[in-house]
């Protein structure tokens, strides 16, 4: 069997679909205008995608608002925001280059999902000729919704969090039955909840094994076949061309995330200064039995924030020396991130989002034919 390839989730917007979500925040169109170029930006993801030969595809989140806020409100700046959510939330994540991103603040429950992943799927499988993977936010980022002190009068943490478990495990079952077959989780959160910024509180709290704990609440109501096709997915960040924890030690956080019961592991590795170590660190900590499934690493062998396109060779001999300290059975290839986790972004080092679209349909075809190319030399193809 050969080498499994797999993106994480969104791609670049177009500047046309970015122009029209501003537009529609701004009431000058209306929600039925914003789909038909929702419809557009879709089709031409994942035709493009179809083209480069990946084996599994994705709409490239072209109406999701972000990785994180698609359940709570129709566009990142708070247009259509969910019943017991209030705009002025903590942060999420401040970017080394300085800006940041907040999350909603709830004002009550019961909490509830206003969109669900499956909502978007369905409408890719309209379009589709390949299977479709469909990527959802991880219960741990929406804990960081609820105040990090104190309860919410009338409404606790522990009904937050069953409330919570209950929509994440319905988010997941949900893109399963639309057709999807494979789900990942984005975990950003991980690498990030080992850092202690001032700035933002949550950072400083050693909230990682509890996070894991409460992904696990999600993930164990699946059967080890079904968990076979859900993932887990780590970076430092990937927004505006920026990141907001890429000095974290992994070490300090991947024996704790492979705790997690998941079928495989999407793991930002490209953009490492010290790429071996972190290989040798997954061969350590992955599991070949986390409760009935064996752990897949998916390494990391594009950068989505470096305009430089990746050469197949690359991506070859970098899951040739991954093989090395994962055995070749558990091993994948994948992006770092998605493209534009965030539906506004600029994409400064790129110079246009359109360019750095352009850009990500050529890396994506290097990853594809780099694992494949990987995949004979190791014997596997």
């Amino acid at each position: 069997m050969p080498i499994p390839t797999e993106n994480v989730g969104s791609l670049p917007r177009p500047a046309k679909l970015q122009a029209a979500i501003a537009d529609y925040d701004a009431g000058r169109i209306t929600q039925e205008e914003l789909k038909v170029v929702q419809d557009e930006a879709c089709r031409d993801s994942i035709e493009r995608m179809e083209a480069t030969g990946a084996p599994i595809i994705s709409d490239g989140e072209q109406r999701a608002s972000s990785f994180a806020t698609y359940p709570l409100a129709d566009t990142l700046a708070g247009t259509g925001l969910a019943d017991n959510l209030a705009g002025d939330g903590q942060y999420f994540a401040i970017f080394t280059d300085g800006h940041h991103r907040q999350l909603p603040r709830l004002t009550g429950g019961p909490f509830k999902y206003k969109t669900y992943a499956a909502d978007y799927l369905k409408e890719a499988v309209k379009i589709a000729h390949k299977p479709l993977k469909q990527a959802v936010i991880a219960p741990s980022m929406l804990s960081l919704l609820y105040p990090l002190d104190g309860e919410i009068e009338g409404y606790s943490r522990e009904q937050f969090l069953k409330d919570l478990v209950n929509e994440c495990e319905k988010d997941i079952r949900q893109c399963f039955e639309a057709g999807a077959e494979r789900v990942s989780i984005d975990f950003t959160e991980g690498r990030l909840a080992c850092k202690n910024d001032p700035r933002n509180p949550w950072t400083g709290r050693k909230m990682l094994d509890s996070f894991v704990e409460l992904n696990n609440r999600v993930i164990d109501r699946f059967s080890p076949e079904e968990r076979k096709n859900i993932g887990i997915h780590t970076c430092p960040g990937g927004d505006c061309d920026s990141t907001h924890s890429d000095e974290v030690d992994y070490a300090d956080m991947l024996p704790s995330m492979f705790k997690m019961n998941a079928g495989y592991f999407l793991i930002q590795l490209a953009s490492e200064k010290d790429k071996e170590y972190v290989y040798k660190l997954c061969g350590e900590h992955s599991r070949d039995d986390a409760n009935g499934v064996p752990q897949v690493c998916f390494i990391g062998v594009i950068d989505p924030l470096n305009p430089t396109v990746e050469t197949p060779e690359q991506v070859r001999d970098d899951l040739v020396t991954a093989a090395k300290y994962i055995p070749v059975e558990r091993l994948g290839s994948t992006d770092d991130c998605g493209f534009s986790p965030f539906s506004i972004d600029v994409k400064p080092k790129h110079g246009s989002p359109d360019v750095a679209r352009d850009v990500a349909f050529q890396k994506i075809e290097s990853r594809v034919k780099g694992t494949q190319m990987a995949s004979e030399e190791l014997g596997v193809a």
